[in-house]
């Protein structure tokens, strides 16, 4: 498959994107202590923004300071929730220049997304110029400290105002960006997650495989709930049986049993991953057996008291690889690899993380350069 984004080379054209750059009295002040960043409450100067219209398709693409959204109140995302988003990072790498990480794919599946929500297909060069344009006039923003980066949300919600359940005809996509570090506050010290067996995310043929705001609304109660009780996250299962391990709420699984590397297959109902992607590609690389399969979490448990699970570890745009040191399942806990970082996990991260910063060869071609 073509991508876009590479064929795309961040020519030196602007494809008539209006730039109004802020005033000095709207600009913001930057962070001081990198150390302190955590994730999701700074964003940068300006914002990318690009208008649909059924009739004419996208149309006045524009980086304006970044403020509140002129919104109507029976903009139909309100009401019946067209909205898709995705995250994507940039890296200040090695040598000085800008990263970004498989932003192809990204933009690739925002579309699938827009697809299954009956959202128009956006205009991946524009949105990618676009955002090329936002990273370099915000370029000051990124930050350079080890274990930091430029957080990416492209958006895309309906705005047409009407009050009845159809596709709107008009939307409005957006990108905004921020300096970010460790998403969850443990950074890579293992994480305590709650296998859920009531409530459920999504179903096959329901909306799981889209990143779509309501997937995370449905999730927030369980997930508060795991929290009051010492947790990090939950563990999801299937909603037809509640047997079969899915995925975690903001990241896909992996187990290692014995010697077998083990995530959910794409059935539907999870998230495809990108980093999900890159952990099966480098796994199968080092010669380790890797397998896609159902998983049930009785499975687990059983390899868990035996002393057969190895580890166990989410993986995210967010968090890259985040270590699993306990799991809790109908009130029992299980601790893996001595609640510690396993093996395999620490040599993931490292791996992928010297490749979004440049400080190893990139043999896959994942990382695009918007900066020499």
């Amino acid at each position: 498959m073509s991508h876009p984004f590479r064929d795309l080379s961040f020519k030196e054209e602007t494809m008539d994107i209006t730039i109004a750059a802020a005033t000095p009295d709207q600009l913001k002040t930057k962070p001081v202590d990198e150390s302190q960043l955590g994730f999701g409450d700074i964003t940068t100067d300006h914002i990318f923004l690009m208008d649909y219209d059924a009739a004419k398709g996208w149309f006045n693409p524009r980086i304006e300071p970044y403020g509140p959204l002129a919104i109507d109140p029976a903009a139909m995302s309100l009401h019946y929730g067209q909205e898709i988003f995705e995250g994507l990072k940039a890296y200040a790498m090695a040598d000085g220049g800008i990263g970004l990480f498989r932003a192809g794919e990204n933009f690739e599946r925002l579309n699938r997304s827009a697809a299954r929500l009956c959202m128009p297909n956006v205009d991946i060069p524009k949105a990618m110029e676009g955002m090329k344009q936002l990273i370099l006039l915000d370029r000051e923003w990124i930050p350079k400290s080890p274990g930091t980066s430029l957080y990416i949300r492209p958006t895309m919600i309906a705005t047409e105002p009407h009050l009845g359940v159809r596709p709107s005809n008009n939307y409005l996509f957006f990108i905004i960006i921020g300096p970010v570090g460790a998403y969850y506050k443990e950074g890579l010290n293992p994480v305590k997650i709650y296998v859920e067996d009531f409530f459920v995310r999504a179903a096959i043929g329901g909306t799981g495989e889209a990143k779509t705001a309501a997937n995370y609304a449905s999730s927030l109660l369980a997930a508060e709930e795991a929290k009051k009780k010492g947790f990090t996250q939950v563990l999801w299962l299937d909603a037809a049986e509640r047997k079969y391990i899915e995925e975690v709420g903001t990241m896909n699984m992996f187990f290692r049993i014995d010697d077998e590397v083990i995530t959910a297959p794409l059935n539907g109902s999870i998230l495809p991953g990108v980093t999900r992607d890159s952990v099966i590609k480098i796994v199968k690389d080092w010669g380790l057996k890797m397998t896609e399969r159902s998983l049930p979490i009785d499975e687990v448990i059983a390899a868990a008291e035996d002393g057969r699970l190895k580890e166990a570890f989410g993986t995210g745009t967010a968090a890259v690889i985040s270590p699993v040191g306990q799991i809790t399942f109908k009130g029992h806990d299980y601790v893996v690899a001595g609640g510690k970082m396993g093996e395999l996990s620490q040599k993931l991260y490292d791996e992928i993380v010297d490749i979004q910063y440049g400080q190893k060869p990139d043999p896959y071609g994942w990382v695009a350069r918007i900066e020499p």
